[in-house]
């Protein structure tokens, strides 16, 4: 089994110090781990959610020069005795100073690591321990990396994300190979971007126009790993907007016009196929098995979950939609698209005030119960059959897929807008930065990373 170790851009800045310093540096991450549903066809791996990094104290240091570092047991022992008390795994860290600098583990370090293991299993009380070393290369963090104990994997994949996201493989995974047919992409934006492209799994909740176009994009781009979720079947109507499908496929599942066509595109694409909803939780649980997850869905209950998925498993989100307003007449008043890039820093769907949330309670009654309701005047009715058009869902489609590039490769402004605005019918786009509100669940000050062991990300769900 593998492991990826997921940490916020406040980390990734703490590790980086850690490598960059030019003598070695030790140092205890405490974290989350649990195993996520298979997915995407790379199967079950264990995922590691950085909460803190714990320093060795300075006077703990017995030696320390740029090729070797011991410690007094006083260097540690205070952050496992945190990390028992809080649930958590603790992973010893360690440098290899020098840009360019081997980050495998010496002789020495096998030593250190068969010492440490039982010791650090049996003070956190979780039968685990985990080791990392980190070096640099050019200013770019490096690593390797294991678990042992109850769940032995070895780390072969960090993912940062914030204002800018990395998904990095271990310094032992060859990540570059094999990828000569995107040699255009490569010439864009470089080898290293393509490989983290290519090793991706990606989540697309909702399998009509608009992700359809998104599923489109990404694998030509180099997404190889897909779940798709969506509950419905393709309609005639839907044909008109539905990448992959023509009038033979009216009536199959959507995410089965969808995974065939990815499949058929390219070799060695892998779809995990949902028909169902991520009201249920099983389903939304495979979410955290995405290194991206992108909302195609104009489900305010759906939204209600992937607003929370970023600030408590650290898998960032691009949610989208368009709406087209027209008159009695039929004659288009607006065509408007939405673009919000969900991730630890920024405002959630909820400070933006992209939820209805009398919308999304309606989402989940039994059709008779809201009906009642709507007769009664206790509810507000449901949505019909909204206008849409190709064109439009697939400029989304676009501006979301390009998001996750200008993520990844940086081209853009800083600070990064978390939120786009197409104006379709002006012909412009605005961008805009909401920053999280003080004391909500995407405010960093409330620490949510890992806390829904007892209530996936934190809510009730149906039974």
């Amino acid at each position: 089994m593998s492991a990826v170790l997921r940490i916020t851009a406040a980390l990734h800045a703490e590790l980086l110090t850690m490598a960059t310093d030019p003598v070695e540096t030790g140092a205890v991450l405490l974290a989350n781990q649990y195993t996520t549903p298979a997915g995407g066809g790379r199967g079950e791996r264990t995922v590691l959610l950085g909460v803190e990094l714990v320093a060795v104290p300075a006077d703990a240091y017995e030696v320390r020069t740029d090729r070797s570092l011991q410690i007094t047991s006083e260097g540690y022992v205070h952050a496992l005795k945190s990390a028992r008390q809080r649930g958590l795994v603790a992973v010893w860290v360690h440098s290899h100073p020098g840009d360019g600098a081997i980050p495998r583990p010496s002789t020495h370090d096998r030593r250190v690591n068969t010492a440490l293991e039982e010791l650090f299993a049996d003070r956190t009380d979780t039968g685990q321990y985990g080791y990392l070393i980190v070096s640099h290369d050019g200013n770019t963090l490096t690593f390797t990396g294991e678990l042992t104990g109850r769940v032995t994997a070895r780390i072969t994949q960090l993912s940062g994300v914030g204002e800018r996201w990395f998904f990095r493989a271990s310094y032992d995974v060859d990540a570059g190979s094999g990828l000569g047919l995107f040699d255009r992409n490569i010439r864009a934006f470089g080898t290293g971007i393509q490989a983290a492209i290519s090793n991706l799994t990606v989540a697309i909740v909702g399998a009509g126009g608009t992700g359809s176009a998104t599923a489109e994009q990404l694998v030509r781009l180099g997404v190889r790993s897909f779940i798709l979720i969506d509950p419905d079947t393709l309609s005639a109507s839907n044909t008109t907007r539905v990448y992959g499908s023509t009038p033979e496929d009216v009536d199959r599942a959507k995410v089965d016009v969808l995974g065939d066509h990815l499949e058929h595109i390219a070799t060695g694409v892998h779809t995990t196929r949902v028909q169902g909803t991520i009201l249920s939780e099983a389903n939304a649980r495979l979410l955290v098995g995405a290194d991206v997850v992108f909302g195609c869905t104009d489900d305010n209950a759906g939204r209600i979950r992937l607003s929370r998925l970023p600030y408590y498993h650290l898998v960032p989100v691009i949610d989208c939609g368009v709406q087209i307003s027209s008159d009695a007449d039929g004659t288009i008043t607006g065509i408007f698209a939405r673009v919000t890039t969900l991730h630890p820093g920024t405002g959630c769907l909820v400070c933006r005030d992209r939820i209805d949330f009398a919308l999304a309670e309606a989402e989940t009654r039994a059709a008779s119960a809201q009906q009642k309701l709507e007769r009664e005047g206790y509810a507000p009715a449901l949505p019909g059959v909204e206008p849409a058009v190709v064109t439009f869902t697939t400029l989304v489609a676009a501006t979301a897929t390009s998001e996750l590039l200008e993520r990844l490769v940086g081209y853009g402004d800083t600070p990064t807008p978390g939120e786009l605005i197409l104006f379709i019918h002006d012909r412009a786009i605005r961008g805009n930065v909401e920053p999280p509100h003080a004391g909500h669940y995407c405010d960093p000050a409330t620490t949510r990373v890992g806390t829904d062991t007892d209530m996936f990300l934190g809510l009730n769900w149906a039974s």
